[in-house]
């Protein structure tokens, strides 16, 4: 494990989250909801009207910890880093999904929070914010982690798909 790489991958996640959350007034106009997913964050550990720098920590750091491990397996995913990085947020967005209920029933201040299950533009919406989020993420990671954009070593295959003999004592 690369700690440069995992360093450059929380930096990408934690802008990725930056932006989901700076994009979110925009969404809630466009999905009409008034789900907020820094809301959801610092009213979980905070009561009264402080939750909003909580709220952005806690889903900084998530992002940040979510791209310190795609960056470590981006390696071993083919396909473009923008792609790569969409498709591991959607991953996690439908897993995560199926936790809705507990939220709505567990959340310390679920009372004050609107009801996720059940709702489909909330579920939209989310889908939304973690297409921002993957793509973010995918792209910046590459810039930021370079090394494996480059394409992989050329292997001599003989023509009976079993490999250069030379190739394997290095006489090629």
């Amino acid at each position: 494990m690369d700690l440069r790489r995992s360093v450059n991958g929380a930096l990408a996640g934690g802008v990725a989250a930056a932006v989901w959350a700076a994009q979110q007034p925009l969404d809630k106009r466009a999905f009409g909801t008034s789900i907020d997913d820094v809301e959801l964050l610092g009213k979980a550990v905070t009561s009264g009207r402080a939750w909003p720098l909580p709220g952005v920590a806690l889903h900084v750091q998530n992002g940040a910890a979510f791209g310190a491990m795609y960056a470590q397996l981006r390696r071993f995913l083919p396909g473009p880093a923008p792609v790569v990085g969409l498709g591991a947020a959607m991953v996690e967005h439908l897993a995560t999904w199926t936790l809705v209920g507990v939220v709505d029933r567990f959340h310390p201040r679920r009372a004050e929070l609107p009801q996720l299950k059940g709702d489909r533009r909330a579920f939209w919406q989310a889908t939304w914010r973690h297409a921002v989020f993957g793509l973010v993420l995918g792209e910046l990671e590459r810039r930021l982690n370079p090394d494996f954009d480059e394409e992989p070593p050329v292997v001599p295959v003989a023509s009976n798909g079993h490999g250069s003999m030379e190739a394997v004592v290095g006489v090629a």
